[in-house]
């Protein structure tokens, strides 16, 4: 799946869409060069899924929670990982398989680490605001 976006205006029919495509799946890993927009489309998914919480990057937390209508979805940034070994000790594991929406930034960081079925989203910058997001399901044991 690919999605071109023009503007900050088309995130939300593109958040829209990416939830549509994902269907029963609730991880999400986000890849893109830093400053790509993968925090700003997150928030647009939050909004999507009806949270009205405040979404900001997880960068010095590692993770934020914010509540939706039908629970929870956890908001991860493992960009200053050091080792995988810091996510057993974040208890990565309840939060990967809690069956809530996991959405998580730089998901190189604990390769090893992502349950099945999660959804690789990848954002790259294609102009001044526009963005091409392409998604595609990682089997991963």
């Amino acid at each position: 799946m690919e999605i071109h976006v023009k503007n900050t205006g088309g995130l939300a029919a593109a958040a829209q869409q990416l939830l549509e495509f994902a269907g029963d799946k609730k991880v999400f890993l986000f890849e893109g060069d830093m400053g790509a927009g993968k925090t700003t489309f997150i928030k647009s998914l939050c909004e999507q899924l009806g949270s009205a919480d405040v979404v900001s990057s997880p960068t010095f937390s590692i993770v934020n929670e914010y509540d939706y209508p039908e629970g929870l979805i956890y908001h991860f940034d493992f960009y200053r990982l050091k080792s995988e070994a810091e996510a057993y000790d974040l208890g990565y594991e309840d939060y990967f398989y809690s069956g809530n929406y996991c959405f998580i930034e730089w998901p190189s960081k604990v390769e090893n680490l992502w349950p099945g079925n999660a959804l690789m989203v990848n954002i790259r910058v294609t102009g001044e605001n526009k963005r091409e997001i392409s998604a595609n399901l990682i089997p991963h044991p």
